[in-house]
């Protein structure tokens, strides 16, 4: 079997003209996007008030522990794809590495998708505000398919005009995505003045009308280490997870970024300090303004998500609601623009090197970016647009963990103990404890949620299913496990 690589040997390739300033900007936009100001409700729901802000401390925690294994893989091994490259050199490029890098562009196939739509239903979320009705649900359906040893698989939708307006969004998103990198870079500057300026609003009239008593209104037996109490902060530290992803954003565009094995680390660490002050601080202000019961209450059934809309409306008045509405669905934009970008560049890797479908490795001749990957994730993103926000984000994190981030973490060991003079640009600090940490994180926040079986069973559906894809192409091109055992005398 020819590789597509070969078959595109004549394509333009891809361009170096993203600094220091464009990568950490685009991670930015990516980390903090719509996450923060939507998942309010949710993370305050997991623990029952304001101690729910232990899952953002503990989850900027576990994001700088799995940020250095994302530093010194991405500096070693600068290039489009990310995880595909490093998990495929790690485990063996024509042996376990070669599945395992398969299988990790299949779950992507569905948690790229998730992610993106996640910030195109919060967009239309915030619309909501402007337009009440965009929260009228025409149909919403349980679907329930029973498998065998594994129990029942349960798929929830919804269908609101504000489906159709997250669709379009999606939609927008992909258009302005065809042209070269060299202006996304400097639109990326663009999206981060307009992110910044929406938190630095939101940090300064929170702490000019800070009521502490309010932001620390903990409820009786907030702090006692119980079950409860663990299995809280497991379900709100898979929503702060949600948030902080993004920091690994420009891993997956090595070979579109200046000098990636100094700009590559220093952007991941970078973007992950600034947005976890960012996230603590304005949070904080957020509960000093507007009750935790009432955050809650409004979040509830997937609608009164606009937080930050009623923070405005108590302190300035329905003008200033208006505004921050409209900015803070700019920065959902932001984040969907800049998720489409990366993602859109880890199957065209994984096909341009022969290991999944074929198509996806095409190159647009005259931008020069692979428009077939974009186009075919934005198509999947519109249809998880029909999905709760809960369920989304609940789906994304679960099946990222279980088929990326664990594997990669316990990989970057892997790779040390085989490949020990590898040339390391950066090192991992204090290795190998971060790397330890960011396993325990993960798997603290799979197993210690409620209702945590119904995440995995999703997991374990596409895992199998991608490894009985992976085996027919394998069987049918003589690849590893075949060509082993073919190859034998």
């Amino acid at each position: 079997m020819r590789a597509p690589s070969q078959d595109n040997s004549s394509s333009p390739g891809l361009i170096r003209g993203m600094g220091l300033g464009s990568a950490t900007a685009l991670n930015m936009i990516d980390m903090i996007g719509v996450g923060p100001f939507i998942t309010m409700p949710l993370i305050l729901g997991a623990m029952g008030g304001p101690q729910a802000m232990l899952g953002w401390m503990v989850g900027a925690l576990f994001a700088v522990c799995d940020g250095l294994v994302w530093a010194e893989l991405g500096a070693a091994m600068p290039g489009s794809g990310g995880s595909y490259l490093y998990l495929k050199e790690i485990y063996g490029p024509q042996k376990m590495g070669r599945l395992i890098s398969f299988l990790f562009i299949w779950q992507l196939s569905f948690s790229a998708p998730l992610s993106i739509a996640t910030g195109c239903i919060g967009l239309a979320g915030y619309a909501a505000y402007y337009w009440p009705n965009l929260e009228t649900v025409y149909a919403a359906r349980n679907a329930v398919v029973h498998i065998p040893w594994a129990g029942d698989l349960q798929v929830s939708w919804i269908v609101t005009p504000g489906t159709a307006l997250a669709i379009g969004v999606c939609a927008l998103a992909t258009l302005l995505l065809y042209r070269r990198i060299t202006v996304i870079g400097r639109l990326s500057k663009v999206l981060w003045i307009g992110v910044m300026g929406t938190i630095g609003w939101i940090i300064f009239a929170g702490l000019t009308h800070f009521n502490a008593a309010q932001a620390f209104d903990f409820p009786a037996g907030a702090f006692t280490l119980s079950r409860g109490f663990f299995t809280g902060l497991g379900g709100a530290m898979l929503v702060a997870t949600y948030d902080y992803w993004g920091y690994y954003n420009v891993a997956f565009l090595g070979d579109e970024v200046k000098d990636p094995e100094r700009n590559i680390p220093r952007a991941l660490l970078l973007s992950i300090a600034l947005v976890a002050c960012l996230y603590l601080v304005m949070n904080v202000c957020i509960l000093a303004v507007v009750p935790w019961r009432e955050i809650v209450q409004g979040g509830q059934n997937n609608g009164g998500l606009y937080v930050v809309s009623l923070f405005m409306q108590k302190i300035y008045g329905p003008w200033a609601a208006r505004l921050v509405t409209a900015l803070v669905m700019l920065t959902a934009f932001a984040s969907v623009f800049s998720l489409m970008l990366g993602y859109s560049r880890v199957p065209y890797a994984a096909a341009k090197d022969g290991n999944y479908f074929r198509a996806l490795a095409k190159v647009h001749p005259v931008y020069r970016f692979p428009h077939i990957s974009l186009l075919a994730l934005a198509v999947v993103a519109a249809a998880f647009c029909f999905l709760r926000l809960k369920d989304a984000i609940a789906a994304l994190v679960v099946i990222r963990i279980v088929i990326q981030f664990v594997v990669q973490a316990v990989g970057v060991i892997v790779l040390r103990v085989r490949q020990p003079e590898m040339p390391r640009p950066f090192r991992m600090w204090l290795y190998p404890l971060p790397a330890l940490l960011a396993i325990a994180g993960f798997l603290f926040i799979l197993f210690n949620r409620e209702h945590w079986q119904k995440e995995v069973r999703y997991a374990a559906v596409i895992l199998l299913a991608g490894l009985l894809i992976y085996m027919v192409r394998a069987w049918r091109g003589r690849q590893w496990p075949f060509a082993a055992v073919n190859s034998s005398p």
